[in-house]
């Protein structure tokens, strides 16, 4: 007798330490799927917001190593030149003290975009800006997101 209740109570164990139902599952699949469902609008919020705040930076160290050339030149890049200037020198540039910038060629906004330098510039003695997200500043007509101006 005291063998039957031992398997029997033995057989329940082992129905209890198989898994989870799949109800069980099911309901973690949902929870799970709803905490995506919030979470990921706020993150690709924030991701957008971020890359703005990289291209406002940019644009703002992109004017500081122009003015640094121009202390050098007592120029700004020509339109030919353009940001390439910051990095190499270019042809008869006997006042050049550069590079003005670290990278090995001008850099491209967050989203892929080389930033468009204009000289002389509609809003100063140059505008620099870039195209934005989706690569089409120019036109539109209004000030694009990140500009010097």
């Amino acid at each position: 007798m005291h063998a039957l209740i031992r398997i029997a109570n033995l057989a329940a164990g082992r129905r209890r330490e198989r898994g989870f139902t799949l109800v069980e599952l099911l309901v973690v699949l949902a929870i799970l799927a709803l905490l995506v469902g919030v979470v990921t609008p706020q993150v690709l919020k924030y991701l957008a917001r971020a890359k703005v705040d990289t291209a406002r930076i940019e644009v703002q160290n992109l004017g500081a190593a122009l003015d640094l050339y121009k202390l050098d030149m007592q120029h700004y890049p020509t339109q030919q030149e353009g940001l390439q200037a910051l990095i190499e020198a270019p042809p008869g540039a006997a006042g050049w003290n550069g590079p003005y910038l670290r990278q090995k060629k001008a850099p491209n906004d967050p989203w892929g975009h080389p930033y468009v330098y204009r000289i002389p510039g509609a809003h100063g003695e140059y505008d620099l800006y870039s195209l934005g997200p989706d690569g089409n500043a120019d036109a539109s007509g209004q000030k694009p997101l990140v500009a010097n101006w």
